[in-house]
């Protein structure tokens, strides 16, 4: 016991208390030696700097030559070290367990007194009894005539209370379990050094009410107290106890009557009556001022005795309290006599018994420091990486229970958004207000349809795709036309010379050689008949409903709908009032929205940096309580959010019945009704301009798609493919590139009739030469260039360079040469009906708009300025480049040509005349 002296009102000695002595105790090697068992080698050689700084700790531990502040730091250090121990390291005498360690600690009261447990709580309880032993020191330490020094000796003092609590309530217990403690350990030692702390923690607030010349009446109270600690009320049997009775009431009974000295047991007796006498003394005064003579007299009696009872008893007791003790005597028995000559004189009241007197007015100004935020070992990064399997599970169950939370109030979040939604839009806010403001708008989805149909063109823009028609029926038309002219000339020019030569003119008719390409032109042409009329009917139903479609130029579209205005006649003119305050009630609206989204945003948040690891990791009670505190953090979010929806359920109430009001005022029933008719007719325009630019679009396409075919035709009627006529299937068709493909049909038609043409130079010089009487072998020769069905035929002996090259054909699939007159072999034409173009007449109807796309094998057209050669033996091509099959043409064989990729689709059905849809 250590004390100080101060220079007060009286002589006020304090108590301070010496730290227990320990043995030394070796943690790093058992240490190490469970991590590298329990977890691996690699684990205890990262975990090397913790151990040393374990080691370290406990050796500082076991010196004592640092300052009290020093040595304040180093024991909380250790002792958040102790409980990052706790949760990792089992520490007991079981065989499974670290039994290696005994940790040894002597009676700070009696010295010759020690404890050796392997129970790392006796390690834990010695360090904390060592803590509240340097804080009473701390405290000791100051001078108490200043203020500051008062207010110095007050926080350590009532700091040195709170950890001397914290060893009562949660580790004397578990201390004691491995085994006999020290008394000094026990939960009764622990209580009354926690009074003895309270009571000069409030000795030093007396000082300071003292030295500021406070009223007798609150120095009464002052010095006569009531314990209440965390919820807890101290309580004496008799009367409302006092720190220094509790105290005493402490020593005086077992075990600390025997274990601590009898100067002990004096200073805290004599403390105890000093302090209230000193109590009586101040009240008596009070009461002498309220002329309450007959209390004042018992109280000033009840002072003396006490004081009297405790001189007597205090043996041991330092001289200075004792001295203070006799000087208080004196003060009391002078306010004794001057009372009682007065009560004698004056008052004359009946003086009552000391036993009926009431407890004195008291209230505590100090109370234990709460050490959760001081010895919280969550923060502490050693042994991070060590999680027991029970930790883990913990969290689990914990982060569980917060999910939980999280989710139903998420849940409540998004449904009371959804309901505020819902109920403004059955009330059509804030909708009507803005187009009351001039603000219309359409439904999201019916606006998109609408923007679709304005960037592509609009209604104003089909009049241009019409055009496009027109072109290309104009384009398609003129090419039937050309050709069908140019096989007629031939024709006719072939006739002219059959007849001219009779029998002599041995060459093929070009009806018979054109015989299929005429039907098939033929038909052509009656699709593009009925694809006009298709076209009309489009042109047609553009020039019927260019009113309805008119309505999707308005640009913007909103425009186009009805606006909602005031009343022409107000009758009282609360149309203002009513609109401000369903305004306001939808701006109220809109910051409850806000909030939620800022609660949902803390929600989440909260649950990113809800971390209890380190919690569990340190924690020595139970896992339920823990997560009881911890969850608790919610409660105030989760109360937000209810008092939210509560507040929006209310205002959606108050913006119902506003509505109302404001519907009746501006009659919205009536401009709601108007609003649907213009959507309809919106709605009604959007889907007659589609119908209308899909069928543009079809007639597009196919007349597109039939120059093609006119190309395939021509094609695989005159057995050459068109260089560069066909587009790939994938592309999309556009009629401003097809004059290429336009060309190219023209020009096969030419070299058909250039063909016919050289072939009939050549028939006229044979007949010449016949008529001049030419050899019987040269006729032979001649006729060999026409040989009768079946007959072999020579192959040519020169290849135009303008030839497909097939040197890479194998020779089985290149083609071989044919009779003129012999029909081709083609790869069956799918949507034609037949295998061979050419094998019959009775082909399907084409339908209008649905031609058959083609692209086949391209061969090179013949090249601008290429020209036949003067003369030639009439078994070789009739000039370079020409295969085709009208003279020694061979037979084409599917193999080395892929099958065309296009299709020709069935003729139209009867019910529908052409390629548009119903108008």
């Amino acid at each position: 016991m250590a004390s100080a002296t101060s220079s007060s009102a009286s002589t006020n000695i304090m108590l301070a208390i010496y730290e227990k002595k320990t043995s030394t105790v070796d943690l790093y090697r058992p240490l190490r030696n469970y991590i590298a068992f329990h977890y691996s080698e690699r684990e205890a050689q990262n975990l090397e700097d913790d151990l040393d700084t374990v080691k370290q700790l406990r050796s500082d531990i076991e010196k004592s030559s640092d300052s009290p502040p020093a040595r304040r730091d180093l024991l909380i250090k250790y002792f958040k070290c102790l409980c990052l121990m706790e949760t990792r390291f089992p520490i007991s005498s079981d065989k499974d367990h670290i039994n290696s360690i005994q940790f040894t600690w002597f009676d700070a009261f009696k010295n010759k007194q020690k404890s050796s447990q392997t129970n790392i709580h006796l390690e834990k309880a010695a360090v904390l009894f060592n803590l509240g032993a340097v804080y009473s020191q701390i405290g000791l330490s100051f001078d108490r005539s200043t203020v500051e020094g008062r207010k110095q000796a007050v926080h350590n003092f009532a700091t040195a209370a709170g950890v001397f609590a914290y060893l009562r309530d949660n580790v004397a217990v578990k201390a004691a379990g491995g085994g006999s403690a020290t008394v000094d350990l026990s939960v009764e030692c622990a209580g009354m050094l926690e009074r003895l702390m309270l009571a000069q923690a409030q000795e030093c607030v007396f000082e300071t009410t003292i030295a500021k010349g406070s009223t007798p009446g609150v120095c009464s109270k002052i010095a006569r107290q009531e314990l209440q600690s965390s919820g807890i009320v101290f309580e004496a049997s008799s009367q409302v106890g006092i720190f220094y009775e509790e105290a005493l009431a402490a020593l005086n009974v077992a075990p600390l009557n025997v274990h601590f000295d009898k100067n002990w047991i004096a200073h805290v007796q004599l403390k105890a009556s000093l302090f209230y006498a000193e109590a009586c003394y101040r009240y008596s005064i009070e009461l002498h001022e309220k002329e309450e003579i007959a209390e004042e007299i018992a109280r000033l009696k009840s002072g003396i005795s006490a004081l009297s009872e405790a001189k007597k008893s205090a043996k041991g007791a330092p001289a200075q309290l004792l001295d203070a003790a006799s000087k208080l005597e004196v003060s009391l028995n002078h306010n004794l006599e001057r009372a009682m000559k007065e009560n004698d004189r004056v008052y004359l009241q009946r003086v009552p018994s000391i036993s009926s007197l009431s407890p004195l007015p008291a209230f505590s100004m100090v109370k234990p420091m709460p050490l959760d935020e001081i010895l919280d070992a969550s923060k502490e990064k050693m042994f991070q990486s060590l999680v027991p399997d029970s930790s883990a599970k913990a969290l689990s169950r914990y982060t569980e229970m917060v999910d939980d939370v999280i989710r139903t109030q998420a849940e409540k979040l998004q449904q009371a958004s959804e309901l505020a939604r819902v109920r403004l839009r059955e009330m059509d806010l804030p909708d009507s207000i803005l187009a009351l403001e001039g603000n219309m708008s359409l439904p999201e989805n019916l606006k998109e349809d609408v923007e679709a149909v304005q960037i592509s063109g609009g209604p104003a823009g089909l009049e241009a795709e019409l055009q496009q028609l027109r072109d290309l029926k104009r384009v398609n038309h003129e090419l039937l036309v050309q050709t069908e002219e140019q096989l007629q000339k031939e024709a006719q020019e072939d006739a002219q010379f059959r007849s001219q030569f009779g029998t002599r003119w041995t060459r093929p008719q070009s009806s018979t050689l054109t015989k299929n390409l005429q039907d098939r032109l033929n038909r052509f042409a009656a699709n593009l008949k009925q694809a006009a009329e298709s076209d009309a009917r489009i042109e047609r139903s553009v020039r019927d409903h260019s009113a309805l479609m008119s309505i999707l130029d308005r640009r913007p579209i909103e425009s186009a709908l009805p606006t909602l205005s005031k009343p022409i006649v107000s009758l009282d003119a609360t149309e203002d009032a009513i609109l401000g305050a369903l305004k306001q009630s939808l701006r109220q609206l809109e910051t409850l929205g806000a909030q939620r989204a800022g609660l949902e945003d803390m929600l989440k948040e909260m649950r990113r940096k809800d971390d209890i690891l380190p919690k569990l990791m340190t924690s020595t009670g139970s896992y339920e309580d823990l997560f009881k505190k911890e969850i608790a953090k919610y409660d105030n979010i989760c109360k937000d959010i209810s008092q939210n929806i509560e507040a929006q359920e209310q205002l959606l109430m108050q913006i119902q019945a506003q509505n109302d009001q404001f519907s009746a005022l501006f009659n919205l029933e009536d401009y709601k009704a108007a609003r649907d008719r213009c959507c309809k007719q919106i709605e009604a325009a959007i889907s007659k301009y589609q119908e209308i630019k899909d069928n543009i679009n079809e007639g597009l396409k196919f007349y597109v798609t039939l120059q093609f075919s006119l190309g395939e035709l021509l094609t695989f009627c005159l057995g050459e493919n068109i260089l560069g006529f066909f587009v790939r299937s994938d592309m999309v068709p556009c009629f401003y590139n097809q004059q290429d493909a336009i060309t190219n049909v023209k020009q096969q038609c030419s070299d058909f009739v250039m063909t016919r043409n050289i072939q009939c130079r050549e028939m006229m010089e044979e007949v010449q030469r016949q008529i001049s009487g030419l050899s019987f072998q040269d006729r032979t020769s001649s006729n060999q260039s026409y040989p009768s069905v079946g007959q072999t035929h020579q192959p040519p002996r020169t290849m135009s360079p303008h030839q497909n090259d097939t040197s890479n054909v194998p020779q089985a699939s290149q083609p071989q040469p044919s009779p003129y007159y012999q029909q081709p072999q083609h790869p069956s034409m799918p949507g034609y009906g037949h295998p061979h173009p050419y094998g019959s007449s009775q082909q399907p109807h084409m339908a209008p708009y649905h031609a058959p796309s083609s692209a086949g094998p391209p061969y090179p057209p013949q090249q601008a300025g290429q020209q036949a050669p003067g003369s030639h033996e009439y078994g070789q091509p009739a000039y370079p480049g020409w295969r085709g099959p009208y003279y020694n043409a061979h037979s084409q064989q599917p193999a080395p040509y892929p099958r065309p990729p296009y299709t020709v689709s069935p003729s139209y059905p009867p019910h529908q005349g052409g390629y548009y849809k119903q108008q």
